[in-house]
Order: C-alpha cells, then structure tokens, then sequence
C-alpha cells in the first residue's frame, strides 16, 4: 500500500489493486503536485465539500468514472451534477461502505462546512482499510477525545492529521490528536498551502518521535509506501 500527497489534505491511495483520492483539490492549490487533469482515480472519498476539499472531484469523476463517496447531504448534490446512473455512495457517520479492495468508513470530525453551492453537511473523518492496512484521514477537525474511537474497533496503521492551526487543529493539538489516534505512523496534512495554515512542520514532526511514532512528513509529490 502506498500514500502519495498530492497537497493541502489530498491523497492518492494504492492497494489492493485501485487507486484512491482523497479531497482532490488541485486546480487553485499552489502547492499541487499534479494538474487534475492528470490524475487517476479508481474512488474519490472526500472528508467535507468545502472548496479547498471539493476541489475537482466532479471534473475527475467525469473523466476517470471513479465512484465517489461523500457523506449524504454533499453525497445528494454530488449525484445531481454527475451523469445519470454514475456511482455516488452516500453514508452517513457510522457507515461503511465496501469495495473489492477494502472498505471506508465515516466518522464524526468537528469542523463546518457548506458547500460552494450552499449545501450544508457534517464534516467527516475517513477510516480506509486497503491494502491490508488501515488509514484514518481525520479531516478539518479540531481536536476533540473521540478521535480515540476508531482504534477500539480496528488498529490504526497511519494518521493523517491537520496540523496548520486557523481552520483546523494546530500543531500542538495535533500531538494529542496523534496519542489519542494510537496509530504508530503520523503523516501531516493541511499546512502551509496558504499563509494562515503555515506551520512548523519539522517541529510537529520532532514532537511526534518524542512520543514514540514514526512522523513521516511528505512533500507535494511525494510517496511512502507500507
């Protein structure tokens, strides 16, 4: 199984056979590492439709035919700008949904979002078994105790967790958020796109090893494999 960031909190998965994208918000993100037009995709799972989340999951869907999978609300919009019949699954927190390579499911994230065409939805965070290996993306949250959930039901391989402060948790919370997570691999993701996400990646990173994890901090265009 392997993660490349692609920037921002957008994430192209591979295992299993298929290629997972998470929140592909390329067009207008200066720190993409690859144009949307370029990108494969098998699925795109997204966390919340704000816009820096969105992104280009309708114009990648279209092109690559990849099912999306979105919290139902944002899950309903999606189905309406997308061809009749194209595959749109719509769970709620709590629900999974299964593929032949693994499975996804959402939990609770506290953030706020609102759609660029004004649908309002529960933000997410996307607990992806694929690989053989289990990936809890935590979305634009905050940091909040349930974040300890997901493990009590599955291990968690990998965390990627905010870390740019302003719009989500900070730095320092996103230490807690990591002990909480319980996972032995941390990846940050939402910082220094724009200047009131900039951050000290490399200090977060420090704080992490002190705690006994593995941080792995990865540039636009880089990959890890696990």
């Amino acid at each position: 199984m392997s993660i490349t960031f692609l920037g921002h909190s957008c994430f192209q998965i591979q295992g299993g056979g298929a290629t997972v994208l998470v929140d592909p918000f390329l067009t207008g993100n200066p720190k993409a590492a690859v144009q949307a037009s370029d990108v494969d995709a098998d699925v795109i799972l997204l966390t919340h439709g704000h816009g820096d989340h969105l992104g280009d999951t309708v114009d990648i869907a279209k092109r690559t035919g990849a099912t999306v999978v979105a919290i139902v609300e944002l899950a309903n919009e999606l189905a309406g700008a997308l061809p009749d019949g194209h595959d749109v699954r719509d769970p709620n927190f709590g629900g999974t949904v299964t593929f032949d390579w693994g499975w996804v499911r959402l939990v609770p994230a506290w953030h706020t979002a609102v759609s660029p065409s004004g649908t309002a939805h529960m933000p997410a965070g996307l607990v992806i078994n694929i690989g053989g290996k289990t990936i809890y993306h935590l979305g634009d949250t905050s940091l909040f105790s349930d974040l300890a959930l997901p493990a009590k039901r599955h291990g968690i391989d990998v965390a990627i967790i905010p870390i740019g402060g302003h719009y989500t948790m900070d730095r320092y919370d996103a230490v807690v958020a990591a002990d909480l997570v319980d996972a032995p691999v941390v990846i940050p993701c939402h910082f220094d796109t724009f200047p009131p996400v900039e951050t000290d990646s490399t200090a977060f990173a420090a704080d992490i090893e002190k705690s006994g994890k593995r941080a792995i901090v990865l540039a636009p265009g880089e990959e890890t494999s696990l």
